[in-house]
């Protein structure tokens, strides 16, 4: 092979060709040049070699890639590094001690060659590599929750310890979001507020706007009963309506500073975008190594046998408990893959006459779960209808449980579809002689489209009564002016009631149904009752669908309730701390465990569908519905994003010129078909890792029948020698 291809290849991974060259040639010059070897030759790995030497040969021919008979991967590879020392470190090889000892001598003594130029690149390369290593180990030591994290996969093993790694990564997203809403939106209205800096506030100019559509009268501050603080802390109305908290509190145009006017609409819209992509971005970023394992992971059922068998166990694992759990585990998975192998018998067994009738259940059964969907969803929509039309009464003609009823009631709605339908799925799914691992995704997909589906029937509903006004004319305002006088500020009270609410039933099942649950089974295990109703399971399924539900309320809000990401991560590590105290003391981890690899890449894919079912209300509210002429930094704009054009609009020509081509159907289409293209690419180029990742488990395979058939031989020959002694 040549120098420069050598030095293409990754450090330690010599390519798949060198490796067949090399075998190919060494069989030449063993078995030809000395005396035939008959068993050896009947090797299976020497027959498949044998089959494909020819065209390889030939081919190497035409390239001009072809080894000589006395290379060796030693020698290769030593050219190969030595050729990459400026780019590459000893330690990335996988060689032993003494290699790496005489490959950094060879190092030093080309150092000795070099230009000062040359060694000065090479040494203050070494070095930023040292500085950043040692500054991965620094971080690395003020993770967050790192001891509790590792304390947890030591005691339950990596699945559970996933899940816990996920939480955590959703605080560090949420922290992130606030920062960037707080730089952006809020930090420049406090400094000028607060006198930090020279700076005033540039108001709204009044655009002739009717006098009835900019009203908004705010719920009084003043307490009539001694509950209206609580009812105003839960709900986010009374004295925390006219905080930063919600998006009504921004009625500025901007803020003048010394040197130029910051422009807060833009920024507004601008942080939104912002902390949209940086999700997205994010999100596929961690998800890209579960998908290369799941993409080349594989179907073959034996080698699935072989791993749970060989490779199955946890090391991670120190206590006894969880070492017996780990054993039920895997004795689970294993009786799943028998149950799905009679399973995939039984349909290669299937008449026609039962596929018929199976087929016909199962589009019954998904009839009957699309009416469950439906009739949740309409639940949803009326108690959101109730609600908006009587949260408007006086608080003295209504009693406190009354009012926090109406208030919450579309979050108690939700709260009860989410824990009814997923009882329901299961008690389906069993009648649709579906594969236990197929059961599990099935139900776990209908749950997720269940969970975040809700929220954006409760936010369509909301937009559906804004945009209505049923006896009210709306060409005035172009929305329900009379109902909702500031809607956006309302869209984000309903967001912070779901968030508030959500945290409130977390609480309140770990502290009254998952504590008292534990005493008495732990108390009370003589009575069959309580050992039928057995402990607490900490379900990861569960648990992620709730965290990645408040997720999607926190991206749907955090438009119209700037300071909602703070609440989120507050929230988040609230519950982190619960769980941990419900698995250590109340719960037992569930015998369906989850390897952490797939439970890492299941729980991003959840979050990323969150994250697209939460852009398209967004979208819809900024683009399509009339912005609040009575509040919000947007009142002089007919919707939220003609803030954008306006901007756009004070380009020189020839940048608008390219804005407007950018976004033109001409440059759309184009771009689209090269996204195809590119696609297809990537596709085409997983086909053939996948292909290489099938080529290298044939190698193993032969390799292991190349020991079995030499332990054969060796057995024989053995009983040979023994009988010719005899």
């Amino acid at each position: 092979m040549s120098g420069s291809s050598a030095g293409a290849l990754p450090p330690g991974r010599p390519s798949r060709q060198a490796f067949i060259h090399q075998e190919s040639l060494s069989l030449d010059s063993s078995c030809f040049s000395s005396p035939p070897v008959t068993f050896l030759q009947e090797l299976p790995s020497y027959r498949s070699i044998a089959r494909k030497r020819t065209t390889i040969l030939s081919r190497d021919k035409q390239s001009g890639t072809l080894l000589k008979p006395t290379d060796s991967y030693s020698s290769q590879l030593e050219g190969e590094i030595t050729e990459n020392l400026d780019n590459q470190s000893i330690r990335k090889y996988a060689l032993n001690i003494s290699e790496k000892r005489r490959l950094r001598d060879i190092q030093e003594t080309q150092m000795k060659y070099l230009s000062e130029w040359d060694q000065w690149k090479r040494c203050s390369s070494k070095s930023w590599e040292r500085f950043v290593e040692k500054a991965r180990e620094m971080t690395a030591h003020l993770e967050l929750w790192r001891k509790d994290i590792r304390s947890i996969e030591g005691k339950f093993g990596t699945g559970i310890q996933s899940y816990f790694s996920f939480l955590r990564f959703l605080v560090l997203l949420n922290l992130v979001i606030f920062l960037i809403i707080f730089m952006l939106v809020l930090l420049p209205v406090l400094l000028t507020r607060y006198k930090i800096t020279n700076s005033s506030f540039v108001l709204i100019p009044s655009k002739g706007a009717d006098i009835q559509c900019t009203v908004y009268p705010i719920s009084s501050s003043g307490l009539i009963y001694f509950y209206s603080y609580i009812i105003d802390l839960l709900s986010g109305t009374g004295f925390l309506e006219d905080t930063c908290l919600f998006y009504g509190h921004y009625t500025i145009d901007g803020v003048k500073f010394q040197n130029f006017i910051y422009d807060l609409p833009l920024a507004y819209v601008l942080s939104t975008v912002a902390y949209l992509a940086l999700s997205l971005l994010w999100i596929v970023k961690r998800s890209v190594e579960g998908f290369k394992s799941n993409l080349i992971r594989s179907e073959e059922h034996f080698q699935s046998y072989c791993n749970k068998i060989f490779a199955g166990w946890d090391f991670c694992i120190t206590s006894r408990s969880v070492a017996d759990l780990k054993h039920s585990s895997l004795r689970y998975e294993l009786r799943a893959d028998l149950e799905e192998e009679r399973i995939r018998q039984k349909i290669a067994e299937r008449t026609s006459e039962e596929t018929i009738r199976i087929y016909s259940l199962r589009l019954f059964l998904n009839c009957i779960v699309l009416a469950v969907l439906a009739a949740c969803f309409y639940a949803i929509y009326r108690a959101t209808i109730f609600s908006q039309e009587h949260m408007k009464k006086e608080i003295d003609k209504m009693v406190f449980g009354e009012n926090l009823l109406i208030l919450y009631l579309p979050s108690i709605v939700i709260t009860l579809a989410n824990f009814i339908t997923p009882i329901i799925f299961a008690k389906i799914i069993h009648y649709e002689d579906y594969s236990p691992g197929f059961e599990i995704r099935l139900t776990i997909l209908r749950c997720v489209f269940m969970r975040l589906a809700t929220i954006c029937v409760l936010v369509f509903t909301l937009d559906s009564k804004i945009t209505s006004c049923d006896n009210y004319p709306c060409e005035l305002c172009g929305y329900n002016q009379k109902l909702y006088p500031c809607w956006e500020t309302q869209v984000g009270q309903e967001m912070y009631k779901l968030m508030i609410f959500d945290l409130i039933i977390i609480l309140a099942v770990t502290l009254f149904v998952d504590f008292p649950r534990k005493i008495l089974v732990t108390y009370c295990s003589s009575w069959k009752l309580f050992q039928c109703w057995g402990q607490q399971e900490f379900a990861i399924p569960d648990n992620v669908l709730g965290i990645v539900y408040g997720q999607t309320i926190c991206w749907i809000g955090a438009f119209f309730s700037p300071l909602l990401p703070a609440v989120a991560t507050l929230k988040f590590i609230i519950i982190f701390y619960v769980k941990e105290i419900s698995l250590l003391y109340t719960c037992k981890p569930s015998p369906r465990q989850f390897r952490a690899s797939n439970s890492n890449f299941f729980f991003l894919l959840v979050l990323l569908i969150g994250l697209c079912l939460a852009i398209i209300p967004l979208t819809i509210s900024i683009a399509r519905i009339p912005s609040s002429k009575a509040c919000g930094p947007f009142t002089n704009f007919n919707t939220t994003w003609e803030v954008v054009p306006k901007m756009v609009s004070t380009f020189p020509s020839s940048l608008q010129s390219l804005v407007h081509g950018i976004t033109s159907e001409a440059f759309a289409v184009p771009f689209f078909m090269i996204l195809c293209l590119v696609m297809f690419y990537f596709i085409a180029l997983a086909g053939a890792h996948k292909r290489v990742v099938v080529q290298l488990r044939e190698q193993l395979s032969l390799e292991s029948r190349d020991k079995r058939y030499l332990i054969q031989k060796l057995t024989e020959a053995q009983r040979d020698m023994r009988n010719r002694l005899d």
